[in-house]
């Protein structure tokens, strides 16, 4: 099967969806251009495939999972907004542009993330499933996107301190992994399938997501700026501890080969699996 294929497919249905989503208003249509200029700036959109590709490979109806995998998507993208504020980690470039506060000033980056994090639960409402998958997907979106998932990581992140490997792997399972996890969990809900389901993409989006992070501080260091659309080098200059600096960049590249062979030994059960385990190997191999 042509992998790139599909996810050019799910790309393309993800970028339609979000595109359409957001309505025009005059009332506010400053607020609304900050929050496109964020949502729709491209990206791999790993998190709304992830969504779409869970559902599939638990039997589920694709185009009936995008409202959960625009949800996520939305969340991420909030996130990323806030991250890049200066009370964060201060980023001028994110995917090759200024960031949003850059654009349109700090006072409306943070009302665009605002209204994107609550968006995103509208979108959820209008997913086209039974009431109880909604009610799901609604408690593991908000536990995994909250203060004990990707907003307590991001707290912990802001703590000004050198970190152990443990305590990095403790920060990042939940600043970037959890909403992985929870992209994984909302296609199998979408889909109906069952616990069993989906613990093993949990454990799947629980794999890729370390992979994914210490692939990220590598290329931190010996990326480009180009590729990357943002800044080289920028943990090193805040003083942050990553598993670059902390483990080497060959002892990473081992890691990152093994946690990938153990995301796609979590898929076994699945007769579907080839996407995902293709998946998981190109984002280890990235370049950007």
């Amino acid at each position: 099967m042509d992998y790139e294929s599909v996810l050019r497919q799910d790309q393309a249905q993800i970028e339609a969806f979000l595109g359409k989503y957001l309505e025009n208003s005059p009332q506010y249509a400053r607020l609304q251009e900050a929050m496109r200029y964020s949502l729709l700036a491209g990206g791999k959109r790993i998190r709304p495939v992830l969504v779409l590709e869970a559902c599939r490979i638990c039997g589920g109806e694709v185009e009936k999972a995008l409202p959960f995998a625009c949800a996520v998507e939305m969340i991420h993208t909030y996130s990323l907004i806030h991250d890049d504020l200066p009370a964060m980690d201060n980023d001028d470039l994110r995917r090759g542009r200024p960031t949003n506060h850059k654009e349109f000033g700090e006072a409306a980056a943070i009302l665009a993330g605002d209204a994107l994090l609550t968006e995103a639960f509208f979108a959820l409402s209008q997913a086209e499933l039974p009431p109880d998958r909604i009610v799901q997907a609604v408690a593991c979106l908000s536990a995994q996107a909250g203060h004990l998932g990707m907003v307590g990581g991001q707290a912990l992140d802001m703590e000004e301190k050198k970190r152990t490997v443990p305590e990095l792997e403790q920060l990042q399972s939940l600043k970037t992994g959890a909403l992985l996890q929870a992209a994984a969990e909302l296609g199998c809900i979408a889909a109906g399938g069952t616990p069993q389901q989906r613990q093993g993409l949990r454990v799947y989006a629980e794999k890729l997501g370390r992979a994914f992070q210490i692939r990220d501080d590598m290329l931190d260091v010996m990326g480009e700026q180009a590729q990357l659309g943002k800044p080289i080098g920028s943990d090193a200059e805040l003083g942050k501890s990553t598993f670059a600096a902390l483990l080497g960049l060959e002892a990473c590249a081992g890691l990152v080969e093994e946690l990938t062979t153990q995301a796609a030994q979590a898929l076994a059960p699945f007769e579907a699996r080839g996407f995902l385990v293709w998946l998981a190997q190109q984002l280890a191999q990235r370049s950007f």
